[in-house]
């Protein structure tokens, strides 16, 4: 009897032994979910545009539609031959179809009108020859010598784009958790921590946008990451 009052005595001190352990582990584990630290993580880039779209806009006024529609026709073939000389294709042309404004339609337009039709063109240049659309667009003054003026027009403004975003987000992600990490490092260190496990990471939004007003074609892309270490002693 003694041998086995004995043998349960040993198993039931392993098994206090056993739970204590699993107590004091849920113990530390609980503490520690409280030792956490957030940080973020920065990535930027500065890279030029890889499309640009040009309104061209050039107007008509008289009171003969006929004529107008002749005079504006051959603006546009000379826009066009100025255009392709220049290295633009023909398929990265779009003219679109003028617009006709009819003063006299107005209730409100004055009597004494000199011109009854305005008339609006607009051709559109959309490519991926950035470089060679700003020269050509830093030229367009050659066309005055064949009476051409390029109007400037808020509503038809030049446009750049950046299309590769897929090719430089990984390693811009990287460098971004990069970043984080080299700071929750930092702040481990200083609290007489180690770093743990990640808890939570998150991604934010690309952000693109013109580097400045008088650069838009060179596009600021910016992306910031949130990421949650546990921390260790």
């Amino acid at each position: 009897m003694k041998k086995g009052y004995i043998i349960e005595a040993i198993i039931l001190a392993i098994g206090m032994t056993i739970i204590g352990f699993n107590i004091k582990g849920g113990i530390d584990n609980f503490v520690d979910k409280d030792r956490i630290v957030t940080v973020k993580g920065l990535s930027e880039r500065e890279v030029p545009a890889t499309r640009v779209t040009w309104p061209i806009v050039s107007k008509e006024m008289g009171n003969d539609l006929p004529s107008l529609y002749t005079r504006i026709n051959a603006k546009n073939e000379a826009i066009i031959r100025f255009l392709t000389s220049g290295g633009i294709s023909r398929d990265e042309i779009v003219v679109n179809p003028p617009s006709v404004y009819d003063k006299t339609a107005e209730m409100y337009e004055q009597t004494n009108i000199t011109s009854r039709y305005n008339i609006t063109s607009v051709i559109t240049v959309t490519s991926d020859k950035v470089d060679t659309v700003r020269d050509l667009i830093s030229r367009q003054g050659e066309l005055l010598k064949d009476g051409i003026a390029i109007l400037s027009d808020y509503s038809h403004s030049v446009q750049y784009e950046y299309q590769s975003l897929n090719e430089i987000k990984p390693e811009m992600v990287e460098e971004a958790n990069r970043n984080a990490k080299t700071t929750a490092e930092q702040f481990a260190a200083v609290s007489d921590s180690r770093l743990g496990k990640i808890v939570t990471a998150s991604q934010g939004q690309f952000s693109i946008e013109n580097r400045d007003e008088n650069s838009p074609h060179i596009k600021h892309i910016r992306v910031v990451t949130t990421i949650t270490y546990r921390l260790k002693d």
